[in-house]
């Protein structure tokens, strides 16, 4: 997708939604409003996919220190900052973006080229079966290591939830990673998810023809369910308890050395615990 000169908006203007979404100690939850914020988030996933995984820098990333890519532009990045993380030299507070999510609804998609996942799989289908619900894309994933914990990944989700009922949003999906290249590797995550999670027709998405790979690399009978969840990576388990379905064929993604899977979220099927804990209006821990 190439994006047209001057769509990278300097600041985001989020309608009546408070940016601030929620905190937990001095842990916040929060909207990007300014391009600076967004370069944090860049350089957080730089760190996590770069550095510490196995991603493959372009050029313009390499040059950068930033995990960049056109879809930032018409995103909104949703942060979780750390205000106590540090000090400048004259003993002032220095916040640090710990967590980071990139959130793409359909109206901005459609204005804008697509959603990223359509390079993936074959989404399209999806969306006309559901013409009365508001896809919203989750993407670009990733926190800081000495932060992953409950109370981060919690207040991920705060934001998410809070983001979802203000847009009315209906489904959610995007793509989420299995660490490796090699599907024969990963044929024990891959085969439960297909037999035990896959996505009944009517919320069912087929990966690209020229990237699928088959999930059903192990039969039903062969599967250790305890041991399969084990090799799931914890977000991937995160949308499991959340009700989470997905789609038909992985795909293989060389540049960031990962298997992706599609992940199908109906808000419909959410959880009723989930929908509990965070209150039906986000309240649990609002600003």
């Amino acid at each position: 997708m190439r994006l047209l000169p001057g769509l990278h908006r300097p600041a985001r203007d989020h309608g009546s939604l408070d940016p601030v979404l929620g905190r937990i100690g001095s842990l916040e939850v929060r909207l990007a409003t300014t391009r600076r914020e967004i370069r944090r988030a860049q350089r957080l996933r730089f760190k996590v996919f770069y550095e510490e995984m196995s991603a493959l820098p372009a050029g313009a990333s390499r040059l950068s220190r930033r995990d960049v890519d056109d879809y930032d532009a018409i995103c909104d990045h949703l942060l979780v900052i750390d205000h106590g993380a540090g000090s400048t030299p004259f003993g002032s507070p220095k916040p640090q973006v710990v967590g980071t999510y990139r959130l793409l609804r359909q109206e901005v998609a459609e204005c804008h080229g697509g959603f990223y996942t359509a390079a993936e799989y074959e989404i399209a289908p999806l969306i006309e079966r559901h013409p009365s619900l508001r896809f919203l894309e989750l993407g670009r994933s990733c926190v800081q290591k000495r932060y992953r914990n409950k109370r981060t990944v919690e207040l991920l989700w705060h934001g998410i939830w809070a983001y979802v009922l203000h847009y009315d949003i209906g489904v959610m999906i995007g793509c989420a990673s299995l660490d490796g290249t090699d599907p024969r590797r990963l044929a024990l995550p891959l085969s439960y998810l297909h037999h035990h999670a896959g996505a009944p027709e009517t919320w069912r998405a087929r990966a690209v023809p020229e990237r699928y790979t088959a999930m059903d690399l192990l039969a039903r009978e062969e599967i250790d369910p305890k041991a399969a969840l084990h090799a799931l990576p914890p977000l991937v388990k995160g949308y499991l308890r959340l009700g989470a379905v997905f789609g038909d064929g992985a795909v293989v993604d060389r540049q960031f050395g990962t298997t992706d899977v599609l992940v199908i979220l109906p808000v419909a099927a959410i959880n009723p615990r989930y929908v509990g804990h965070f209150g039906p209006t986000a309240e649990r821990h609002a600003a």
